[in-house]
């Protein structure tokens, strides 16, 4: 294997299951994020957690010790002599014949899991990035018994029902003869171990619930729906097992003027008649500050004006999107006699007291074409 699990967790190779438990505690304390934040030791806690997870379990422990991958270690072999995923020959063979093969007890040690936390931003943090620090209620290890799910000064003890193997086997007859079946242990629950004084903070199951702030940092581009992974900042698993993942999600609040499509931003500016066709300067506020917006002599309603990167930066990347500003011309309405008058003058002096407009051909539907081409025919 690529990596040496018992290195990892500074352990000979024929250490026991108690001595393999207290090595990964001492470890876990020393390197657990809240303790030692820096990105370094959050890796070398998840491998020690990971090597923890094989060597705790007897089965995977066995392939590991054998040379195999551990991870599939409860992977029913598929193809010549498989009957399917999760269902093998020998599965047949230990059923009806004894087999005599224990799988051995459960670990009370699993992985923890993984949270989701919302996060409302703004739209200049979705662009610019932030820092936010967040609350987040999750299971740690129990303080009072280190994970062991036992009151201090007591253990878990060996099953007297199955004897430490997790489970317990019955004999019964059929027209095939003798048949032997396994199932796990109603005392024990399959570990192989019992508490019997249970720790009164955890009730035995070697987490407790706390609150703990965590400082997230946001980058730049993100948006609706994005999903930030913190590795190892979820809950902690039974046991003190490994800690899961916790996710952030972004919701992005609507914001009063722009709206965003994509990594670019669009407005709209209302204005008379009169400076869209003389011309103007409009301040307006981008999220980069307030700009002077030109307004060219004889802009158009329904006119677009793009304002180069003055949009979102893009999340994987430095350049940034652009800024659409959408012009909407006013016609006026409810003009006095004086205005009326120069409106008038002025359509004079254009030539268009009686336009006759410009139309443009419309589109066909269905039927219409349909009975063009029975005529044309």
């Amino acid at each position: 294997m690529a990596t040496d699990y018992y290195a990892v967790l500074g352990v000979r190779r024929d250490a026991t299951q108690e001595e393999i438990k207290k090595a990964y505690r001492r470890l876990a304390r020393e390197l657990h994020p809240d303790v030692n934040p820096d990105p370094e030791t959050q890796e070398r806690f998840k491998e020690i957690g990971l090597a923890y997870e094989v060597l705790s379990d007897a089965q995977k422990r066995q392939v590991y010790d054998l040379g195999g991958d551990p991870t599939r270690a409860s992977a029913s072999p598929g193809g010549p002599g498989g009957f399917g995923a999760g269902f093998a020959f020998s599965d047949i063979m230990d059923a009806f014949f004894g087999g005599g093969a224990s799988r051995g007890p459960r670990s009370r040690v699993r992985r923890g899991q993984d949270a989701l936390i919302r996060v409302e931003i703004d739209l200049s943090e979705a662009a610019f990035g932030a820092q936010r620090d967040i609350q987040v209620d999750t299971a740690v290890v129990c303080p009072t018994c280190a994970g062991d799910g036992a009151a201090p000064g007591t253990s878990p003890v060996t099953c007297d029902m199955c004897r430490g193997r997790g489970e317990v086997s019955q004999v019964t007859r059929s027209f095939l003869g003798q048949v032997m079946t396994s199932r796990p242990c109603p005392q024990c629950q399959g570990y192989g171990t019992v508490v019997p004084t249970p720790c009164v903070e955890c009730a035995g199951d070697g987490r407790v619930r706390t609150r703990r702030t965590l400082t997230v940092k946001i980058p730049p581009g993100v948006d609706n729906g994005t999903r930030i992974q913190l590795a190892g900042e979820g809950e902690v698993g039974p046991g003190a097992g490994p800690a899961g993942d916790l996710y952030i999600e972004i919701v992005e609040e609507p914001h009063p003027i722009f709206q965003r499509r994509g990594d670019d931003l669009h407005c709209t500016v209302t204005m008379p008649m009169t400076a869209a066709s003389l011309g103007t300067k409009i301040p307006l506020e981008t999220l980069d500050g307030s700009v002077d917006l030109d307004i060219r002599p004889g802009t158009q309603s329904g006119q677009a004006i793009t304002l180069r990167a003055r949009g979102i930066q893009h999340l994987r990347g430095t350049s940034r999107g652009d800024l659409v500003v959408h012009v909407e011309v006013q016609t006026p309405k409810n003009l006095d006699a004086e205005q009326e008058e120069l409106m008038r003058k002025l359509a004079r002096l254009r030539g268009e007291e009686r336009p006759s407009g410009t139309f443009a051909p419309g589109k066909q539907g269905l039927f219409s074409r349909l009975k063009d081409a029975i005529n044309n025919g």
